[in-house]
């Protein structure tokens, strides 16, 4: 086997963490996998790199001698890809557009205002759960915009790196079948849904500890919260299986209904990032948030609800 430049990154994220298992967990890796690919890393170099024991995994000297050069070598390649991308970039025009997103409700709205307003340059989409994720491919200059959400006033990720731009702040409402008991109040207690099991989509934010927060202060523990994706969201809702967490620009849906929650105990933050040594996405920068306020800004009228409750709240709505 040949050494590459992830095996460095996985010895260097076992020697961070201290152990295999945060190692795996910070890499996106299932255990095994991680133990059987530093197996193969250990044979590549002639030697076991870490002891291990219950207490977790330290270097040995072969693996101090690897890490060091490790620790010289990865940066280095980091900031090569940056310069080439810079150097690909300079003095680019506007003759595509790469987005990256989350699951929030912006990226199709966006896409489509791009591809009408610049009908012959190619529009690309990356979606993933991990907000971490997308800001690492914008700082790699892989690309030129990324939608995210943040929740409350946590900071966007790579915030030294990266220029991010709040469009704009919603409470987050919850979402219940139309045949709830509940679904007739215009808002609704936190506390009235004690009983209830829930359902959001995951991520890698803060979002999962200020719901539990949320729900302590209220009084209560959450029975269970199921994390999935939108679609199986809708459906637990929709099924009585479930009252579900969303965004107030959640777009009308057969079989459920939005309701805010008393005092917004929990509010998100849409945020348009881009990485300000690109000069083709700063080029390109007026026009791209343009197109995202107004996608933003559709999505607050196709909602029922949100428009006439954000009349009398204006601290959220569209960033100014």
């Amino acid at each position: 086997m040949e050494l590459e430049l992830r095996h460095l990154r996985t010895v260097r994220a076992i020697a961070d963490t201290g152990s295999l298992t945060k190692a795996a967990a910070s890499l996106g890796l299932a255990q095994p996998a991680l133990s059987a690919q530093l197996r193969r890393i250990e044979k590549a170099l002639g030697g076991p790199l870490f002891d291990r024991d219950h207490t977790g995994a330290r270097p040995t000297p072969l693996g101090e001698l690897v890490l060091e050069r490790a620790r010289v070598v990865l940066p280095a390649v980091t900031e090569l890809q940056e310069e080439a991308v810079r150097f690909a970039n300079a003095g680019a025009t506007v003759d595509r557009f790469r987005l990256g997103g989350t699951h929030g409700p912006l990226l199709g709205g966006l896409v489509d205002r791009l591809a009408a307003a610049h009908p012959t340059a190619p529009v690309t989409t990356y979606t993933s759960w991990s907000v971490s994720e997308v800001a690492s491919l914008l700082v790699e200059g892989r690309l030129d915009f990324a939608l995210i959400g943040a929740c409350g006033e946590s900071p966007p990720p790579l915030a030294d790196r990266l220029l991010w731009q709040v469009i704009g702040i919603d409470p987050v409402f919850v979402m219940l079948p139309e045949d709830h008991p509940l679904a007739g109040g215009s808002e609704l207690e936190l506390s009235a849904l004690a009983g209830e099991c829930w359902a959001d989509v995951p991520g890698d934010g803060c979002f999962a500890d200020c719901f539990t927060a949320a729900c302590a202060r209220a009084g209560f523990t959450p029975v269970s919260v199921y994390e999935t994706d939108t679609s199986s969201v809708v459906h637990l809702v929709q099924v009585g299986r479930a009252v579900g967490l969303c965004r107030a620009t959640f777009p009308p849906t057969p079989g459920l209904v939005t309701r805010p929650l008393v005092g917004s105990p929990l509010s998100w933050r849409h945020l348009l990032g881009r990485n300000p040594r690109s000069p083709a996405a700063d080029a390109a920068a007026t026009a791209v948030s343009g197109h995202t306020r107004s996608a933003y800004a559709e999505a607050v009228r196709r909602s029922d609800t949100y428009p006439g409750w954000l009349a009398a709240h204006p601290r959220f709505g569209p960033a100014p």
